[in-house]
């Protein structure tokens, strides 16, 4: 496969849509669409794809992801407490390359404020994950992460409304002016990406088969293959 390299990914205004995969295969499939800013990752999808978690690997993965033409590339960091991980983080911070950026995801646990802080501090942007709580989404603004990420599936799985949740998180960035950005993940399907969309949210990373749905629409299927139909029945002249 030939994969053509972009002069440098530049960030667009607008929505921003992450492809939430570790699956190079599912990167050369969809990050071509262009309609992507990242790609987010962390150790459970690298254990799901058969990607090793470590520097070495995470390192190659960032550098598929800057051939491929995204801005950013989250990749989570690691370890029992807050000094271990921003040893970690740093050290994946360090990966970035070819106008791709790392940002350092971090679960909201007390530790991963205190790590956080530290990597904030040293100018490396980073994303609170595994949010739950609006509280946490106000202490992550206090904070001046770039991301909060809550989990809209699990949310919902743990006997919450989980689309009123997130827009209680929402409305707390909003009427803080705050400049982090809610990240929504665990979203099973296009439907939910967008009736958060119709909300006002504007930033979501989701699996492919979700990216899938989003790009798959019958009536444009049948009338591509019309247009298609017509064109070969015209000789297909390209002069």
């Amino acid at each position: 496969m030939i994969i053509e390299k972009p002069h440098q990914a530049v960030p667009r205004p607008g929505p921003r849509l992450f492809l939430d995969s570790a699956d190079p295969a599912a990167w050369e499939r969809l990050l071509p669409t262009g309609i992507f800013h990242g790609v987010t990752t962390n150790p459970l999808l690298l254990e799901r794809s058969g990607q090793d978690c470590t520097v070495a690997n995470l390192g190659r993965l960032v550098r598929m992801a800057a051939e491929l033409g995204v801005c950013e590339i989250q990749v989570q960091t690691w370890g029992p407490d807050a000094a271990t991980m921003v040893e970690t983080g740093e050290i994946l911070a360090g990966l970035g390359r070819h106008g791709t950026a790392v940002v350092i995801k971090i679960p909201a646990t007390t530790d991963g404020f205190r790590a956080a802080r530290l990597l904030r501090d040293r100018h490396h942007p980073v994303t609170l994950t595994a949010v739950y709580e609006p509280g946490q989404v106000l202490a992550a603004a206090g904070l001046g992460a770039a991301y909060a990420a809550p989990y809209l599936g699990r949310l919902d799985d743990a006997g919450h409304d989980g689309a009123a949740v997130i827009g209680a998180m929402q409305n707390i960035l909003r009427g803080t002016g705050a400049d982090t950005r809610l990240l929504v993940a665990s979203l099973r399907t296009a439907n939910a990406v967008v009736d958060l969309a119709v909300m006002g949210l504007d930033t979501f990373t989701f699996g492919p088969n979700v990216a899938d749905q989003l790009l798959a629409a019958d009536l444009t299927t049948a009338a591509a293959a019309d247009f298609q139909r017509a064109a070969t029945a015209m000789g297909d002249k390209r002069t």
